[in-house]
């Protein structure tokens, strides 16, 4: 396993040893969980990318209708 050599602040040290946590299983869950935070990420923009594609543009009758309804709801919750 390589060895990697890590800065933290004083404070952030000092927390770690008052605490008696293993700064290395720290460290290796932390990357674990941001490594996995950037595939979510990126699925997400594939995913988003390919519905956006996929979705027809709307047309004048889509946006007319779209604007009553947002009329409608806004009437109703604010009494407009």
């Amino acid at each position: 396993m390589p060895r990697l050599q890590v800065y933290l602040p004083d404070d952030l040290h000092a927390e770690l040893k008052a605490r008696n946590l293993p700064a290395s299983e720290l460290l290796q869950a932390a990357v674990r969980a941001e490594i996995r935070r950037l595939d979510l990420l990126a699925a997400t923009d594939d995913y988003l990318g390919n519905l956006a594609g996929s979705l027809e543009r709307a047309t004048p009758a889509d946006r007319e209708r779209a604007d009553v309804i947002v009329r409608r709801v806004s009437r109703a919750r604010f009494g407009r």
